[in-house]
């Protein structure tokens, strides 16, 4: 129930902000469209519908847009969070400190690890990861 709620604040919130950019505002209580017509209660009855449809196929170009944009940064964040939970999980990767990073399945790894064969294990690591396509390897062996 809480997410719901969290979930139709957001939508009201992007709602407003964007009613905002396209040049509505608020003044003495009524709301004024963007060629400062002031709309009353008898006027909110009426609407252009061919502007409603333009208005709405606008916005919701924008928000797919967004939605792509977050579902591309949460699988990003996704396979990171995953090759750092098996570094960090794995006892022979003790003492190293890698960085990892990555953008539509292109991983990059930075750091410092203590051995070569730390820097194997790292390299295993991700490698067998699900949604790695490939690996940029800048770890330093000290």
């Amino acid at each position: 129930m809480g997410a719901l709620l969290r979930l139709v604040f957001a939508v009201l919130i992007v709602a407003v902000v964007i009613g905002f950019f396209m040049g509505y505002r608020i003044r003495n209580g009524r709301i004024v469209d963007p060629s400062g017509v002031v709309a009353t209660p008898g006027q909110l009855g009426h609407v252009d519908t061919d502007k409603a449809r333009e208005a709405g196929a606008t916005i919701g170009d924008k928000v797919a847009v967004g939605a792509n944009a977050a579902q591309h940064a949460l699988s990003n964040a996704a396979l990171t969070g995953k090759i750092k939970a098996k570094i960090t999980l794995d006892d022979t990767l003790k003492g190293s400190s890698v960085g990892v990073d990555s953008n539509d399945g292109a991983v990059t790894l930075t750091g410092t690890v203590a051995s070569a064969a730390q820097h194997t294990r790292v390299l295993q690591l991700t490698k067998e990861t699900e949604g790695v396509k490939s690996v940029a390897d800048h770890l330093v062996v000290q």
